[in-house]
C-alpha cells in the first residue's frame, strides 16, 4: 500500500505546484490591470495622450526604473531633482501636477509596468469581431475564474476516485474483504465538498453582484441622434461649456437644449468630415443625423426657424448618481481646476460617449485623497488661509501639499446629505 501512497503523493504534489504558478501568474497579471484602472486610467492611456502622456514604452524613456519609481510616487519632490527628462515633461503638460501615489509598493509599481509593457492594442473599428475584441479586452475575468474553479472541481474529484481505487486495489492485495462503495449521490463527503463549493461561488457572484449594483462603468446606449463629441469637441474644438453651460457655474453640467445645435445646424445642414462608425463598426450618414435634429427643431432648411415648434430631444442619460449623493460641477471644474477627461474619459476622442469610470464612492475616496488643492489664484479657497502660512512657513511638506481629504473632502456630509 506504500508505493500507492508515494505515486498519490507525488501526483498530487504536481498538480498543487502546477495550478500554484499557473494562478500565480493570471493573479499577477490581473494585479496589473487593476492597479493601472485604479491609479493611472483616469489620466493615462496607454497609446495616446490624455491628460498626461501616454504610456506606451514608459520604461524606455526613463534613465533608470529608480528615477521612474520615485517619480511615479511624488512627481513633485522628484523635480527638485533637476532631472532634465522629468522637467520636460512637466512643461510638456502645462505644468499639471501628477497625483502623488506614495503608498504603492516597488512589487505594485512593477505590476503596473508590466502591465503596460504587455498590453495589445484592441481591433480598430469596422474590422471583424472589433465589437467582441474590445468588450473582451474591457471585460472583468469572472468567466475565467469560473473555468479555473470548475477544472480544479473535476481534478479533486479525479483525484478522490483514484484514491478509492488505490485503496480497493491495497485492500484485494492484502486481503482485506471489500467494502461496497457508497453510490455518488448518497455519498456524504461528495455531497458536502458540492455544498460548499455552491455556497463559496454563490456568496462571491452575490457579493460582487451588491458592490456593482448601480455601477455602470461601459455603458454606452444609442442616442435617437448620432452626435460625436470627436466630431464637435475634437476636430472642431468647440468648447465644452459651449454646449454644458452650467458645468463652471452650477451643480449640472446641463444638456444643450435644441436652439444651441441650431445656431450653428442652421448653417450647417450637411456633414462633410471623415467617416463615422458606431461602436460595432457601422458606418453613420452624417448629414442624415443633422436631418433628425431638424425634426426635433421642426426646422425646413431655406425658411424662418420658428422655435416655438421645436420639441426636446429624448437624450438617453449616461452618468447617472444615487439620489443621496451629492455632487457639484462648478465645485470640482471651476474651483478644482478638475479635468473633464478625469471622471469622464478621452471625451474629445468618443464618437459615442461610454461611461469612462465607475463613479463608485471608492473611486471618488480614492481621487479625494491624492488630489492635491490648488491655492493660487483660486478664491474659493480663500477661508483656508492657515494652510497658506503653514505652507509659506514650512509647516506642510509643499512635495506633498494639501490633499482634498485635509480639507475636509472625505467627510460622509460632503457628499451625503
Amino acid at each position: 500500500m506504500i508505493p500507492h501512497r508515494r505515486i498519490l503523493s507525488k501526483v498530487l504534489f504536481s498538480a498543487v505546484v502546477f495550478l500554484t504558478f499557473s494562478l500565480g501568474n493570471l493573479v499577477k497579471a490581473q494585479d496589473g490591470k487593476a492597479l493601472f484602472s485604479q491609479n493611472c486610467a483616469s489620466c493615462h492611456a496607454i497609446d495616446k495622450k490624455l491628460t498626461g502622456p501616454a504610456l506606451m514604452g514608459v520604461e524606455d524613456r526613463w534613465t533608470n526604473k529608480k528615477n521612474l519609481y520615485s517619480w511615479i510616487r511624488n512627481n513633485q519632490a522628484f523635480l527638485k531633482t533637476g532631472d532634465p527628462y522629468a522637467n520636460k515633461l512637466y512643461n510638456e503638460f502645462n505644468k499639471v501636477q501628477m497625483n502623488l501615489f506614495p503608498n504603492l509598493s516597488d512589487a505594485e509599481i512593477g505590476a503596473i509596468l508590466k502591465y503596460i509593457k504587455d498590453w495589445k492594442p484592441a481591433a480598430a473599428p469596422g474590422a471583424a469581431g472589433a465589437g467582441g475584441a474590445s468588450k473582451a479586452e474591457e471585460g472583468d475575468s469572472t468567466l475565467l475564474f469560473g473555468i479555473l474553479t470548475l477544472i480544479l472541481a473535476v481534478i479533486a474529484f479525479t483525484l478522490m476516485q483514484v484514491n478509492s481505487n488505490l485503496k480497493k486495489l491495497s485492500d484485494d492485495k492484502e486481503g482485506i474483504p471489500a467494502v461496497e462503495p457508497v453510490p455518488f449521490w448518497r455519498n456524504k463527503a461528495y455531497i458536502a465538498f458540492v455544498t460548499v463549493i455552491l455556497f463559496l461561488v454563490g456568496g462571491y457572484l452575490t457579493t460582487k453582484g451588491a458592490i456593482g449594483l448601480g455601477r455602470n462603468k461601459g455603458y454606452q446606449p444609442e442616442q435617437p441622434i448620432f452626435y460625436s463629441h470627436k466630431v464637435h469637441a475634437g476636430i472642431n474644438q468647440i468648447n465644452c461649456q459651449y454646449c454644458h453651460i452650467g458645468v463652471y457655474q452650477g451643480k449640472q453640467a446641463t444638456i444643450p437644449s435644441v436652439n444651441v445645435c441650431m445656431n450653428c445646424h442652421m448653417a450647417i445642414n450637411e456633414y462633410k468630415g471623415e467617416k463615422l462608425y458606431r461602436e460595432d463598426g457601422e458606418e453613420v450618414n452624417g448629414t442624415a443625423q443633422i436631418q433628425k435634429l431638424y425634426e426635433y427643431a421642426g426646422f425646413t432648411p431655406g425658411q424662418p426657424w420658428d422655435a416655438s415648434k421645436a420639441k426636446p430631444i429624448e437624450w438617453t442619460r449616461i452618468h447617472n448618481l444615487p439620489d443621496h449623493v451629492y455632487f457639484n460641477h462648478a465645485q470640482h471644474v471651476n474651483a478644482g481646476k478638475v479635468q473633464c477627461q478625469t471622471c469622464h474619459g478621452e471625451i474629445n476622442k468618443m464618437d459615442e460617449v461610454k461611461q469612462f469610470a465607475d463613479l463608485s464612492m471608492g473611486w471618488c475616496i480614492n481621487c479625494h485623497r491624492s488630489t492635491q488643492v490648488q491655492f493660487k489664484d483660486n478664491g474659493f479657497y480663500s477661508i483656508y488661509e492657515k494652510y497658506h502660512e503653514d505652507l509659506k512657513n514650512g509647516k506642510i511638506d509643499s512635495t506633498k501639499g494639501i490633499t482634498v481629504e485635509k480639507i475636509g473632502g472625505t467627510e460622509c456630509q460632503k457628499c451625503h446629505y
